[in-house]
């Protein structure tokens, strides 16, 4: 029997997403997406912060720059999306200079709150770093509700055989609490992954012998896309989708149940 394996990303895909993306020098927010945000700005990354924004970013010292309190905590960095060829070990590094507070990301965190009473869990807190002048030009905190009918589609696909995996490139605490309420199995969680990994991740599935399916809604997905036996693009997060996102997947969905029709 053919083993076969579902690779889903997360945000947009399984949860419906909601986020406040702040420009650090004006205070005004951004309602692109931070992924065609960085394509559009080229030589940037997003950066994620690796810990709990409730319980450790909220509590923390407002004034204190965000370079010592990720240096003094001993927090990680990791790199959801990037279009230049930085590597998590330069990040630090470059924002030694960054007059960037706490403060910044605990404003973003309450006004995502106060706008979004629905939110069911919270992705974490991240910034967009422009790697050529060094600078956070925006930062973010996101959250969301799990789409309806996804623990029944990731059940009915268990139930059939087939094995199921999470490749996001969310905070990767996020990423465990989802796995708990939708009843996946912990170790079918990947780490924060970047679009690289995603694609590393479907290789590394396919040469276990796996018929890989890809689900996912953005940019950082596209080359998983490529290298999955099938790819598939949800719209359930009703926002605009790129065109070289539409032309990488070989089936466009609107709803994720509808996985569950499509003949794998």
């Amino acid at each position: 029997m053919e083993k076969k394996a579902v690779v889903f990303d997360n945000a947009g895909t399984l949860i419906k997403r909601c986020r406040v993306v702040r420009n650090i020098k004006t205070g005004e927010r951004e309602d692109n997406s931070s992924l065609d945000m960085i394509d559009e700005i080229g030589n940037s990354a997003l950066v994620v912060i690796q810990t709990d924004t409730k319980k450790c970013i909220m509590l923390a010292n407002p004034n204190k720059k965000l370079y010592d309190f990720i240096k003094d905590t001993n927090i990680s960095l990791d790199i959801s999306y990037s279009s230049s060829d930085i590597k998590e070990k330069d990040i630090l590094p470059m924002i030694k200079d960054s007059e960037v507070t706490v403060k910044d990301f605990q404003e973003t965190a309450r006004e995502l709150n106060s706008k979004n009473s629905f939110i069911e869990l919270c992705s974490g807190s991240a910034f967009l770093l422009n790697t050529l002048n060094k600078e956070i030009e925006y930062v973010i905190t996101a959250g969301g509700e799990i789409f309806p009918h996804v623990k029944d589609v990731i059940e009915t696909l268990h139930n059939r055989g087939i094995n199921v995996y999470i490749a996001s490139g969310d905070r990767i605490g996020s990423l465990y609490e989802l796995a708990n309420i939708i009843n996946l199995d912990k170790r079918n969680v990947f780490e924060t992954a970047s679009t690289k990994r995603k694609e590393e991740i479907v290789t590394e599935l396919q040469n276990k012998g796996n018929k890989v399916m890809m689900v996912g809604n953005g940019p950082n997905d596209i080359l998983a896309f490529k290298k999955s036996d099938l790819a598939v693009l949800t719209l359930e997060q009703k926002e605009k989708v790129s065109q070289k996102v539409y032309d990488a997947a070989n089936i466009v969905i609107n709803q994720i149940y509808e996985v569950l029709d499509i003949d794998f």
